[in-house]
């Protein structure tokens, strides 16, 4: 039987990353999902801004107290403008069987931004 040069692509690949056979496919398509949502939302950062953001993330480690009160600032503004709260609304819209209401994906009509 004939396979596509993809086919054989993955098929080559998932012999070599340990336990990805053993991943359901349904976990495999929630990853996928996940991984666009995110990619959409990062790309509401410009070029530069993403680079300022993984720089200002490497430097704090997860510690707040490791950035000066600038750069905690700097790096306050650049999550905002990623819109966390919606990414993660989507998210477990994306996750859940059942459509979830829109305030629970953008929060209370009094939080929301005008555009939405």
């Amino acid at each position: 039987m004939f396979r596509g040069a993809a086919t054989t692509a993955i098929a080559h690949g998932v012999q070599r990353i340990p336990g990805l056979k053993r991943l359901p496919v349904l976990k495999l398509l929630a990853i996928g999902e996940i991984a666009l949502l995110a990619r959409t939302h990062l790309t509401k950062l410009t070029p530069d801004e993403r680079r300022r953001f993984v720089a200002l993330m490497r430097e704090g480690r997860g510690r707040p107290s490791r950035l000066s009160p600038a750069e905690r600032d700097e790096l306050q503004e650049l999550v905002t403008k990623v819109e966390p709260r919606i990414f993660a609304g989507e998210v477990a819209d994306k996750l859940s069987p059942v459509p979830l209401p829109r305030r629970l994906k953008h929060g209370p009509k009094r939080k929301r931004s005008p555009q939405e």
